[in-house]
Order: C-alpha cells, then structure tokens, then sequence
C-alpha cells in the first residue's frame, strides 16, 4: 500500500510539473491552437454575432483536429477580447476586436490599448438560432439587387439548392447570381442573409483586385521588382510573380501542424516581415507553389503603394463603388491586411464581387480595374499545369484526380469558369459565358471530400442558357 501511495504520488507530482511546464513555455503547436481558436471566436463573435459557445462547439471543436476539442475561450465584450487556451489556461490564445479592423491575433500578447471600447459590438444572437431553409423573396425593396436589396427566387433552383448532398455538409450558404440578379438562395439555421462568414483564401482574389487598383493608379507595375532590398536572387521577384505564386520562395502550406502558414497567421505579430524573410527555394518565376505568405507579401505591397490607411483605401475604393457593406479585412498587429486569409462578408456581397470579376472589373459603367486584367488574373500559370490562374484565382474548382486534367470538364462546366476557393469549403464559380455567380460557404473540412463541380452542374442545367433568357 505505502508503494502505491509513492507510486501515485510521485505521478501526481510528475503530471503537475508537466502542466506547470506547458503553462510557462508552451509549445508552438499549443499556441497555434490557443490563438487560432482565440480568433474564429473572436471573428465570429464580434463581425457576425454569433454565440460564442457556439463557435467554440461547431467551428473550433467540431472539425475533427483531437487537440483543438481541449480548447476553451473566455470572452471581454467591454475590452473586445477574446483569450483561449489548451484546458482553459496553456497556450495564451490572445485575440482583440477593434471597431473597423475585425479582430487580429495578438500573439505576442500585447494589446492594442488605444482601441476604442467596442460599444458597437453587436449583440450576441441566441444559441440555437434558427433561420429558414431557403431564402424566399425579399420585397422590403423595390429595387432588386445588387442595386438594391430585393431578391426575386425561382422555384425550380430553389429545389436544386435544398439537396443537402450537392450544398455538401456543414453548407453555411448559397447564393446565385444570373445575369446580375440573385435567382435562388439557401442559408442553413443560424445563418442569413446578414450574417458574414469568412472566405478564407478567397481574400487573395479581392487583395488582387486591390492591387489592380494600384495599377490603374499608376502606383505599382505587374512588371515592378526591387521589393528586396537583399542581393541574393529575391530583388528579381516581379509583381506578377506574386500574383501567380511563382516568386521562388521558400513555403509550406501545410495545415493541421506547426508549418510556415500556421506559424505566419498564429504566431508572427508582422506576417509580411516573416513571409518575406524566407529565402529562395526554386528560380524566379519557374515554379508554382501554393502560398499563403505570397499574398501577404502583396497586402504589404498594396499598403505601402496606397500611402494611406490601406483598409480606408480598400473600403473607398473598391467596396463602396460595388456596394460591398459587410466585409473586414482583418489586419495583423502591424496594421497589414491579412490579404492571404481574413476576409468576412456576407453571401450577396461575395456574390457581389464575384459579379465585379464576371463584368471584367467594371461597376455600373465605371471601369475599376485596368483593361484585361481581370482576364489576366484568369490566365494559367503554365508552371501550375492549367489549375491556377496568373492573379490569385483558381481554373478548376477541385484538385485534379491525374496531373493536368481539368475535373471540371467531366460535370460539362464551361472552359472559361474561372474560381475564387478558400479553406473548409469556401467557392465562387464566375462563368463568364453563362453570365453566372454561384456562392458557396460553409465549414466543410478536406476531409469530407466535397466537390463544389456537382452543385455547379445542378445549377447550370436549372438556369437559363443566355439564348432563352429574357431581360
């Protein structure tokens, strides 16, 4: 007996010195985990009202990743912050919301004590909400949207938009636009047309469309170099080459561990300085590799161009002229747009710039981007073997089955549908030749092996072609 008190003694004491060790110096993986779970709350919470609980249950915990399940979250709506932590205490997941910014990871835990006292936080929405199935017509307003709120549904895509397989598991919303006007829509309970969701790697095509708006100022060139002060190769990187994820650099994108993107979006108070520190791994301009820090290299890029408060330029000039009302791009502590990652906006307004990409970069008349460069932005990079596009978009709307074949061609989607896809489920079909705009959002994990091709489909045979549509 005297043995087995020793024995669950000395145990004990072992469990407390680890639990005291992790608390004191954490491991990365458990800070990762601590400020990932520390933002999705605090996005979710603060931009779109939801509960917080649950966020924590279906967002964080859900998914499947073992260790993010030990993950709890207290939430300061006076301060704006949001802490999480493995058990509650290890990890020091450290999160603030500050009205106009959204919310930035603050991992090296100093707060923003400048920020106003979110008093315009929205109020928290009760948990379960419920919400309808699908979207019926919106008359509040007689005009229709996007010029203004009205929405006008067909009854036979509403059908095809019900499929609980082709909307995918956990299908958040869906939005259909057909010659400018949404035609069908669908939201899953709690969500809404109000309610924005976060696009993930769809913020790279928007911070593309940014950066067009550079050109057309004349304040950046596609051709430019010299964004490295550094004589080691990283000097010839061009702007274009940025845009088309071949600048060479060294990357791993990998999720689910402690890799360049996780430690970059979790980790790095100044993600572009981190991004732009990795050396050349590859050529200029002969590999494509798939790079989150490539974007954040050119948010920094467009911040320094726009010689302003770039979120105020972004806002000013792209969002306002496309009537563009709910997004945030949130910035990390150093004041630069996460143009790789954190976007939130609702369905229609994702909708609404998959609709400014389809019209070449025009709204109501006035031509935003430079001539052709929407089309350039849609152009294989010949290194991606025909997937990628040269300005942060996606050719096929899933990754190939064998090396170079196109999965879109088996669903008879048409050759010139060019994607905007994020992490977890996110797309945007833009079909040019069939004047359509399908939204997608949800939290479908890779794991559950969803392909957004059959739903396109679906949608394409319950839509009029151009020949039969009357306007």
């Amino acid at each position: 007996m005297k043995i087995l008190r020793r024995t669950l003694s000395a145990l004990l004491l072992l469990l407390v010195a680890v639990v005291l060790i992790l608390w004191l110096k954490p491991p990365a993986l458990l800070r990762v985990g601590a400020n990932y779970s520390a933002k999705i709350v605090c996005s979710n919470v603060f931009l779109a009202a939801r509960n917080p609980d649950q966020v924590l249950s279906l967002d964080v915990q859900a998914p499947g990743i073992a260790l993010l399940r030990f993950m709890q979250v207290s939430v300061d709506r006076d301060l704006g912050v949001v802490h999480a932590g493995f058990l509650g205490f290890i990890g020091d997941g450290l999160a603030q919301w500050r009205p106009g910014k959204g919310c930035t990871v603050m991992p090296d835990g100093m707060l923003d004590l400048k920020a106003a006292a979110p008093q315009s936080a929205p109020a928290p929405a009760p948990w379960p909400a419920s919400a309808p199935g699908t979207a019926t017509a919106d008359l509040s307003s007689a005009v229709s949207w996007p010029d203004g709120t009205a929405v006008h549904t067909d009854a036979a895509l509403d059908r095809v938009l019900q499929n609980d397989t082709l909307a995918g598991p956990g299908a958040r919303a869906i939005v259909v636009v057909d010659h400018g006007r949404i035609v069908g829509e669908r939201y899953t309970p709690g969500f809404g047309p109000g309610t924005p969701l976060l696009g993930w790697s769809m913020t790279k095509t928007v911070m593309a469309g940014v950066i067009g708006l550079l050109v057309k100022d004349g304040k950046l060139r596609l051709d430019q170099s010299g964004f490295w002060s550094a004589n080691d190769g990283r000097e010839r990187i061009r702007l274009a080459d940025l845009l088309a994820m071949s600048s060479g650099l060294q990357w791993n994108e990998a999720y689910g561990a402690v890799s360049d993107v996780t430690s970059m979006l979790y980790l790095q108070p100044d993600m572009a300085a981190f991004a732009q520190a990795q050396p050349l791994a590859h050529p200029v301009g002969e590999n494509w590799s798939y790079s989150s820090g490539t974007a954040v290299i050119l948010s920094r890029i467009a911040q320094q161009a726009a010689g302003e408060d770039i979120l105020g330029f972004i806002n000013t000039r792209l969002f306002a002229p496309l009537g563009i009302t709910s997004a945030t791009i949130e910035p990390d502590e150093h004041g630069t747009p996460v143009g790789s990652s954190y976007m939130y906006a609702t369905a229609r307004d994702w909708a609404r710039y998959g609709q400014f990409l389809l019209q070449d970069g025009v709204w109501q008349g006035h031509a935003l981007l430079p001539p052709g460069y929407v089309a350039m932005m849609a152009t294989p990079v010949i290194a991606s073997a025909g997937q990628y596009g040269q300005g942060q978009t996606w050719l096929w709307g899933s990754d190939p089955a064998a090396p170079g074949v196109n999965p879109d061609a088996a669903f008879s989607i048409p050759a010139d549908t060019f994607w905007m896809s994020g992490h977890d489920g996110q797309n945007v079909a833009i079909i040019k030749s069939r004047q359509l705009v399908i939204v997608r959002l949800g939290l479908t994990p890779y794991s559950a092996g969803y392909s957004p091709q059959p739903l396109v489909k679906a949608i394409l045979a319950a839509t009029r072609t151009p020949q039969e549509a009357i306007r």
